[in-house]
């Protein structure tokens, strides 16, 4: 991990993982699907699944089948997707571009990290396998209740282990950069900001409803990120 050498100052991006730093969407869909088929629910598109995802996983198959998956239900598609996801997981790549954006913002001073409910004994040898994981003065992942408490608590603790590891981090110059209405919630929740990247789970119309900007790469995202902290470029 990098050294958190950038002032407090500076803008500071925390990154998801899944669907964001991680191009993951096409295994994710296949993954849910293989579950589906267990259960007898029909294949979706990924246009239809990015209508209807949603967080807590429960209520994205709520909105799909009209009602909650009974607990054998539950039970069946979760074991399925995750021995489907992992399978593969280790085909996927960053999502375009990613390694570059990583290392500039490190080559310019600043610091980032990564706040994930991806689980944390997974997250960081996925980051040490792609190569990034030098980048980042700080990675949570899920440790085994976040799943409960949901995202906005496990962002809200980044935030304040950020504020104790490097120097006083204002939370006003933190950004979020994920791929859910969950990741503007927690930030808003840890009072940051956020954007969101249409690459990963969610329809456009849905990350704008979540009221912050909305961005078609990870490139325009580190853009406007910067843009809301009034950062201004390297060397000005």
């Amino acid at each position: 991990m990098n050294d958190p050498t950038a002032p407090a100052s500076a803008a500071h991006l925390v990154w998801d993982w899944n669907g964001t730093l991680l191009h993951d969407i096409d295994v994710v869909l296949s993954a849910t699907n293989a579950c589906f088929a267990e259960v007898g629910i029909p294949p979706i598109t990924l246009e239809r699944y990015r209508e209807l995802y949603c967080v807590p996983v429960p209520r994205f198959y709520e909105r799909l089948l009209g009602r909650l998956p009974t607990e054998e239900e539950w039970a069946v598609m979760d074991d399925v997707f995750h021995r489907h996801y992992f399978a593969r997981s280790e085909t996927v790549a960053l999502a375009e571009g990613a390694a570059a954006l990583l290392a500039s913002w490190q080559a310019s001073g600043r610091t980032q990290s990564v706040c994930s409910l991806a689980a944390h004994d997974r997250l960081l040898p996925w980051l040490t396998r792609l190569g990034i994981d030098h980048h980042f003065v700080r990675v949570d992942g899920n440790r085994g209740d976040s799943v409960i408490t949901g995202k906005a608590a496990q962002m809200a603790l980044h935030v304040a282990e950020l504020r104790a590891s490097l120097a006083g981090v204002d939370p006003a110059r933190v950004v979020v950069i994920g791929d859910a209405t969950d990741d503007a919630a927690a930030a808003l929740h840890a009072g940051a900001k956020a954007v969101l990247y249409t690459g990963g789970s969610h329809s456009r119309g849905s990350l704008l409803s979540a009221g912050v900007p909305v961005v078609d790469s990870l490139a325009e995202a580190v853009r406007v990120a910067e843009e809301l902290v009034g950062t201004p470029e390297p060397g000005r």
